[in-house]
Order: C-alpha cells, then structure tokens, then sequence
C-alpha cells in the first residue's frame, strides 16, 4: 500500500530537497542519489529487477493532476516512500524548469559493483557490452535499453564513460539502466582483461573490422566492445582483440554507436539462441 500523499505548498520545504534546482545538480551530483523522470522510469524503479539491482527511492514527487493515475505504480514503493504533490507552479519552481511529465523520484543508488565482483554474478552463459569513452547520454541510454531487448546480462563502462544514472540517460533507456545490471569505473584496457580472464570471447566493434557481425560464431561467453562517437575504439584494444564491423552502403563511415550495438546485440543474440 502507497503511503498517504502530502501536499507541498512551498518550493523550499526541506522535505522536498532533494528535487530542487534539478538540471544544476545534475552536474554537480547528488551523493548517491539520481533523479527518476516519467511515469515508465517511476514503474522500472518499483520492480522486482530495479530492487534486485540493489537500488531504493527515498521520496516521489507528483503534479497533483498526475496522483489519481497512479495508483497501481505508487503501490509498489509501499508506505515508507513518502509520496508528495504539488500544483504546476510550485513543481516548476522546485525543478527550475517546467516538467510536462509531472512524475519525479528521487532515486538511491546501489554501492559500487566493482567488476570482478558483478562478474562473479553473471551466468555461465553470457552476452555482455562493454563501453569504452561513451560519452554521449542519448547513446549509453539507448545502449541500455537495447541491451535489455536482446537479453543482454551486464554493461560494463570503462572510467572515461558518463554515468548511466545521469537523469537523461535514465530517460532515453525507459528505465532499463535500473534492470540491466552494469559496472564504471576500470581503465579500458584492465576492464576487457578482466572480461577475458573470466572466459569472455572480446570483439571490438569498429567500421574497420576484420570480419562481419554475423561470422562472429556463438560462444559460452561473449563481450561486444563499443567505442566513442567519432574516433571508435583505440588501436591499442582494436590491435589486441579480435573486431568485427557491420557492412553498410558506401556514403558513411559508420553507424551511430547506439544504432550498432542494437545490430550487433541483436545478430549475437539470434546465433546464441536468445530471440526467435
């Protein structure tokens, strides 16, 4: 059962401060915490994965007209998530901004999944990314989400990747951040040994790789390593693990790294048995 709402009629009430100035503290950080935006990121926050994931909502923020559609959603955080409305002009003045969405969650992040010990997690049989300099939000958020179409186990992000928690990612996933477990942090290099050590088959995916995607032969374990816009993944993991590129038209140099790993998530997944 959802806890009793409370009305917020004052921007600064201390009980809500958590969601104030929303687009400045997105830069700065929130010590542990992140901003959940819409009524489908508040749902994944809810869920069994999001829970498993070890990730929690200290306080839900609502456009009062928002509150009465909500009701099977709000249930799922229980009584001790405390529920708050507001009217347009009190919401828009703790956001900074105007919020069409009119549904906020101020998030709880899990502790750090170092990862050796999200690795000792994964099943014996495993499809994984492996993100090197993605610094884009738009594409680590739409990275996850295709990894959460394809069945993907985990993501793994080297320490040069932006935060997957950052309120925009979260967005463009539709909450799949919070299903699809991931690890940030590594150095690129220590990071795709680390996957080896643990049996992963590593394949760097660039324009100029040696084979097709779909001549990469199904595996027990396999790692599909993605690089920057732009400059791609560096000589020096392109030149120590196997590659493989996706054939394409003459015009364009490459795809849109999100656009890839959904082709590339998707032709693994097929040969390794996971999508009809």
């Amino acid at each position: 059962m959802a806890a009793e709402p409370v009305r917020i009629n004052d921007p600064a009430d201390p009980r809500i401060a958590g969601f104030v100035s929303i687009r400045e503290r997105d830069l700065t950080g929130r010590d542990g915490r992140f901003i959940a935006e819409g009524t489908v990121v508040l749902r994944m926050l809810g869920s069994t994965p999001a829970k498993a994931n070890g990730f929690g909502c200290d306080a839900i923020l609502l456009l009062e007209s928002r509150l009465a559609g909500l009701a099977d959603v709000l249930s799922a955080f229980g009584d001790a998530v405390p529920v708050y409305v507001a009217s347009a002009a009190v919401f828009d003045a703790v956001a900074g901004f105007n919020m069409h969405r009119g549904v906020l969650a101020l998030g709880r992040k899990p502790a750090a999944e170092a990862g050796v010990s999200l690795l000792g997690k994964l099943p014996e049989t495993s499809l994984m990314l492996a993100g090197c300099g993605l610094s884009n939000h738009d594409n680590v958020g739409s990275i996850f989400r295709n990894a959460a179409a394809f069945g993907a186990d985990a993501i793994f992000l080297d320490e040069t990747s932006c935060d997957p928690l950052y309120r925009k990612a979260i967005r463009v996933s539709v909450g799949s951040v919070l299903s699809v477990p991931f690890s940030r942090g590594l150095g690129a290099q220590a990071m795709l040994e680390g996957l080896a050590a643990a049996g992963f088959e590593i394949w760097g995916l660039s324009p100029r790789g040696a084979v097709s995607v779909a001549a990469i032969p199904a595996a027990r374990r396999i790692a599909l390593v993605l690089g920057t816009e732009g400059e791609g993944l560096p000589q020096s993991i392109l030149s120590r693990f196997r590659t493989a590129r996706i054939p394409q038209r003459p015009g364009l140099d490459s795809l849109n790294v999100a656009t890839a790993s959904g082709i590339a998530l998707y032709q693994i997944a097929l040969a390794m048995g996971r999508v009809d």
